[in-house]
């Protein structure tokens, strides 16, 4: 079988990746953080959001407009791919649900019917590469194709006034993170790793793909057991909201799963299309 690197994705709580063999995992950059431990109220708080509070530390991350949040990451040490803002945390707790995985969602989502007005970031050192942009154009151009109620309106500029900011977060890793849905609007800013401007543009377009799903709010597709690691994202009991009429599987590697989904935690050589069930699940919500 042919050797295909995976990488994982780092997300505002979410990763993503397709493909049909592990090899040479990849972590992302993770947020400045903190060894403090985590209150308990904060520990409470994650698991009723679905994220497992073990090995999870505070950390802040920096905007292109000069902000920036509090919040925790959570995953494993060296690839603490979910973050959180503490302002946000009660906002992203999970519905329970006890059927097998399918496509998920958190319970968060854009208010249907909605124009996004999505900037691609021009300025200084959050500039997107032209890798990078063009990789986002397709991916806006595959939003707009599925005919959802929302439409998204693309534009480069070194401006944050847009309901979506992606912006180049530098450094050698590949991948991105984003943050979920709050308030009926999207998650606001995109991170896209430096590494990034070494992928394929099929990479580049599935990974700007991934994040603003997240920033709709979606999970992953295999949050149940990451296939960059193995790992849960969230307790069972808590789970996540399946999206009707996505294949269902108990875990990962068994038969169900829908591994084409463009919402897996890690990617591989990826063509920069979304999978059927995708477009089911898109559909469906919005």
């Amino acid at each position: 079988m042919k050797k295909i690197k995976i990488i994982a994705l780092s997300v505002m709580v979410a990763g993503m990746a397709t493909s049909c063999q592990k090899s040479d995992v990849s972590n992302e950059i993770e947020p400045e953080t903190s060894a403090v431990e985590l209150s308990k109220k904060h520990q409470v708080a994650l698991l009723e959001a679905g994220v497992n509070p073990y090995n999870a530390v505070y950390a802040t991350v920096a905007y292109p407009d000069g902000t920036s949040k509090e919040g925790i990451a959570a995953g494993t040490v060296g690839n603490r791919d979910i973050f959180i803002a503490l302002d946000n945390l009660v906002e992203q707790a999970l519905a329970t649900e006890a059927e097998g995985n399918k496509q998920y969602r958190t319970r968060n989502l854009v208010s249907r019917g909605r124009t996004i007005n999505v900037v691609g970031y021009t300025g200084g050192r959050f500039a997107l590469t032209n890798r990078m942009r063009n990789g986002l154009s397709a991916a806006v151009r595959t939003y707009n194709s599925l005919n959802l109620s929302l439409r998204f309106n693309l534009r480069f500029a070194a401006t944050t006034n847009a309901d979506m900011v992606i912006y180049n977060a530098g450094g050698s890793n590949a991948g991105g993170q984003a943050e979920f849905p709050q308030g009926g609007r999207p998650g606001k800013f995109i991170q896209i790793f430096g590494g990034m401007d070494r992928q394929s543009s099929g990479n580049n377009t599935h990974v700007m793909i991934h994040e603003m799903g997240h920033a709709l709010g979606f999970r992953h597709t295999d949050y149940a057991r990451r296939r960059c690691d193995g790992t849960n994202e969230g307790a069972s009991n808590v789970g996540a909201i399946r999206i009707p009429g996505t294949p269902s599987a108990n875990r990962w590697g068994q038969s169900g799963l829908d591994s084409d989904s463009v919402m897996i935690s890690c990617f591989g050589n990826e063509d920069g299309r979304i999978s059927r069930f995708d477009r089911i699940a898109l559909q469906t919500l919005y």
